[in-house]
């Protein structure tokens, strides 16, 4: 039995979402949220780093979102439903895999940071100098640098309608958390393609199940 540690509000939905992709059954262990948005202790003592997703699968403790995804792809997926069959497909997955959490996902967490900055729990007397430092930044750069993101997988999805070209893969699994993220934190608009593309893997049964299992979903932060 797959076992998956799952922090509310987390990247570990996806793992739960690809579990029922693949039709496998699984227990779920379930951590909430700290009031500071942080994992609560108890998930160091299942993986050294704390964080969620974690999965145990005969003996293996699997951490990272695209690691277990792949991990799970090769080991439970004999007829890959979940990975593309003609070689630039296969790298198309491959790319986006690893775009999600290497070049996206960092600048999501700055929006994030940068945004909190001028919030609890930072003292109220350095708010003030915290809201205009985030302010600058997000301005000056970071705005910058998502809009160049966006206009780039807006363009993409224009192209085809899943992330690998025309097949659902494990790629569309691990761009869901930061295409969420993006259009919850990034304030953009007129992602008419990337709306569609997010309007398509929620009407996906599996995504929709997945939902029931793991919980409400929201990206944290919005």
């Amino acid at each position: 039995m797959l076992i998956v540690h799952h922090l509310n509000n987390s990247r570990s939905q996806r793992v739960i979402w690809a579990l029922e992709e693949l039709n496998l059954p699984y227990q779920i262990v379930r951590y909430q949220r700290e009031p500071t948005m942080m994992a609560p202790p108890a998930l160091k003592k299942v993986h050294p780093l704390g964080k969620s997703p974690v999965v145990e699968d005969n003996g293996l403790i699997l951490a990272e979102s695209g690691a277990i995804l792949e991990y799970l792809q090769e080991t439970y997926d004999p007829t890959s439903l979940l990975r593309p069959e003609s070689p630039g497909e296969k790298l198309a997955c491959r790319f986006w895999l690893h775009y999600a959490e290497g070049s996206l996902m960092p600048l999501l967490m700055m929006k994030l940071v940068f945004s909190s900055l001028g919030k609890k729990p930072v003292p109220w007397v350095l708010r003030p100098m915290g809201k205009a430092l985030g302010q600058g930044v997000q301005k000056a750069w970071l705005n910058k640098q998502l809009v160049t993101h966006a206009d780039y997988i807006e363009n993409h999805l224009a192209q085809s309608a899943w992330f690998a070209g025309d097949t659902f893969s494990i790629a569309d699994i691990q761009m869901s958390f930061p295409v969420m993220a993006l259009l919850a934190r990034g304030g953009m608009r007129d992602l008419e393609h990337t709306q569609a593309w997010y309007q398509r893997i929620q009407g996906r049964p599996a995504f929709q199940r997945a939902i029931e299992q793991g919980g409400p979903f929201e990206i944290p932060g919005a």
